[in-house]
């Protein structure tokens, strides 16, 4: 139970590295707030933890919009009366050619990937730092470390992620709140599948071809990196990107 008493917020978490970070920071002792737009799915993520003995709340949220994250916040702080984990997860993704990108997509990208990340900080953190304790996860990609052909749009918003929590863990680091990002490679979930369609060969060889251990991430791997960061025992880690790639980025 390396996370009772505490309480967790966590977008996207109708589905994958969401939804199995949700179960997991519950089992670990948080009571969790699960949030995504799918609300037939959060509902279903929250059920599961209570069935399990856990507790949870669900939220349809647009991570896009401010008024939906100053009411999710609001609502979690009136029912469990504090907010000290966030995990920043919602996220779209999508491969294109730079000049065939369009500016609806673009901004799609961004309001999504980025715009969401800065809402969810903005909303959360002032509460985290009265109670000077939290930590908050967003999470960003290999693609805002290095480049690659048909990442444009996906790779400007993970590298904006990444830079955005430098600045928020320095600007709070005074009142204990820590803000660390983390940086998976392809992952066995949906957007994983998508890519290995995009690319048109199997995903064993395009396992091998991105990664020295020679195969995607699981969900399960990804959530033990989140359960670390939001524990007290990564209370020294502010501002760090944590890469979760099979070796991708050593090459």
């Amino acid at each position: 139970m390396r996370l009772a008493g505490k309480v967790a917020l966590i977008t996207g978490a109708g589905a994958g590295i969401g939804k199995v970070t949700a179960l997991r920071l519950a089992k670990e002792g948080a009571k969790v707030v699960a949030t995504d737009i799918n609300v037939d799915n959060v509902n279903q993520t929250a059920a599961e933890i209570q069935q399990s003995g856990g507790d949870a709340i669900a939220f349809r949220h647009d991570v896009s919009h401010e008024d939906n994250w100053k009411q999710v916040v609001e609502e979690s702080i009136a029912k469990y009366g504090q907010i000290d984990i966030l995990f920043n997860n919602a996220g779209i993704y999508f491969i294109k050619p730079l000049a065939e990108t369009t500016v609806e997509e673009w901004n799609r990208m961004m309001s999504i990937n980025v715009t969401s990340v800065f809402l969810g900080m903005k909303h959360v953190m002032p509460h985290m730092a009265v109670n000077k304790c939290g930590s908050v996860i967003n999470a960003s990609s290999i693609a805002g470390i290095k480049g690659a052909a048909g990442h444009i749009a996906y790779g400007a918003s993970k590298g904006a992620v990444r830079t955005m929590t430098k600045d928020a863990a320095v600007e709070y680091a005074q009142a204990n709140v820590r803000v660390n990002s983390i940086h998976p490679a392809y992952i066995n979930t949906a957007m994983g599948t998508y890519a290995v369609d995009t690319a048109k060969v199997p995903e064993e060889q395009l396992a091998k071809i991105m990664a020295p251990l020679g195969r995607f991430g699981t969900v399960e791997e990804v959530a033990n990196l989140v359960v670390f960061l939001a524990s007290d025992e990564s209370s020294f880690s502010t501002g760090a990107e944590f890469i979760l790639d099979g070796g991708a980025t050593a090459k």
